[in-house]
């Protein structure tokens, strides 16, 4: 078939399958590898160590390494449903938010199903299998900068993919391909500008001045990907988030403006994941948490990284009410759990905290628990 009607034809099923935003890349080496490099080498990482293998860095810094031969790539976007401000919580219950992309179903089941139509359908249109690879946020390509070569979006202040027409809460997904299809223009222009809202509304201060991120601080790897005990001084900015932020894209101007209001159905609120219960979390079991999240992409932390962000959370709406929730995280399994509860009962202060804490002081075996818990009863002191 000829390239250009090929091409066309793909376009369009993609879009039939839910992909607004589609174009064709070619596999050079990304442009911006060396602010990827620095980077790495400056430990903005954090603890996604995968990030940083050499094997990783060889395959980001030249596609034809994950799939040799590979002649085009095919960049899709799909939308979510634009975040909205919460409403107020119902008296005396503290509510925590999650990151809009994640009301629904996980995006890797989703898209997996929608990829795996698309290469289908293009061994079907060329008449023999196709060698292909398909990525959701899963393999080591640079996908923000394949997406702007191909013509999605530019890459803005808050390193997030911006599309001048329909702004950025968009997931993304690439089809490596072993044919040739027609290629697309690279946006090349830089429709930030001058402004600075993104920046300036960050609560932890994590975009940096190269539109990267310092993961370190960023409230999305505090909730997801930090496994372990989160900074003692970015808890109170993380404010009611247990699972992302959405922060950086509510305030940017595209957003406001442009954005639809509802994205694709399949990611929409399955339950009330968008304003949650704090005090009802932390009482998860492990086999409700498996069970409420199995189809979530809220399961990534784990129940132990889940309750660490409700109890943060709890600690910073400061309500008296939630003393008995945390009192019983005191006694959770999970040392993570424990630490942080504590954590949360000297921000809310009070007798009643302070005796919890007393008591749980002399039961309490695990060291970093007792220092939390020390520190707890400082800060009411």
């Amino acid at each position: 078939m000829e390239t250009s009607r090929l091409t066309l034809q793909i376009k369009q099923k993609a879009q039939e399958l839910g992909f607004p935003l589609v174009g064709v890349t070619n596999p050079e080496p990304p442009p911006h590898l060396d602010v990827y490099a620095s980077w790495l080498e400056a430990g903005r990482h954090g603890e996604m160590a995968y990030l940083a293998t050499e094997r990783a860095f060889e395959r980001r810094a030249d596609p034809r390494r994950i799939l040799p031969g590979c002649k085009s790539i095919l960049v899709l976007g799909i939308p979510y449903d634009k975040p909205q401000e919460p409403k107020e919580p119902n008296a005396g219950n503290a509510h925590g938010r999650t990151a809009a992309y994640a009301w629904g179903n996980d995006y890797h089941e989703v898209l997996k199903v929608r990829l795996q139509a698309l290469t289908a359908f293009i061994d079907e249109k060329v008449g023999a299998p196709v060698p292909s690879l398909w990525y959701t946020d899963t393999g080591p390509i640079l996908e923000r900068e394949l997406a702007q070569r191909a013509g999605l979006g530019w890459i803005g202040k808050n390193s997030m993919l911006i599309n001048p027409e329909l702004g950025s809460y968009y997931l993304l997904a690439e089809i490596l391909l072993g044919i040739e299809l027609d290629l697309d223009s690279e946006i090349t222009n830089d429709y930030c500008g001058s402004c600075t809202r993104c920046i300036e509304a960050c609560p932890t201060s994590c975009i940096l001045p190269d539109r990267t991120l310092d993961a370190k601080r960023c409230i999305s790897y505090l909730t997801i990907e930090l496994k372990g005990a989160i900074p003692t001084d970015l808890r109170p900015q993380m404010a009611a988030w247990v699972f992302g932020c959405d922060i950086c894209q509510q305030v940017c101007p595209w957003n406001e403006r442009f954005a639809a209001e509802a994205g694709d159905p399949a990611f929409s609120p399955r339950d009330e994941t968008s304003l949650t219960d704090l005090e009802a979390e932390l009482g998860l079991s492990p086999e409700k948490f498996n069970r409420r999240f199995r189809l979530s992409p809220v399961k990534r932390p784990k129940r132990r990284g889940y309750l660490r962000n409700v109890a943060v959370a709890l600690g910073n709406a400061g309500q008296a009410g939630s003393v008995p929730a945390l009192a019983r995280g005191l006694q959770d399994g999970e040392a993570l759990v424990r630490g942080h509860s504590a954590w949360a009962l000297g921000q809310i202060g009070g007798q009643q905290a302070a005796k919890i804490l007393e008591n749980s002081l002399g039961q309490e075996e695990d060291d970093w628990v007792r220092d939390e818990i020390a520190a707890a009863l400082k800060t009411i002191s």
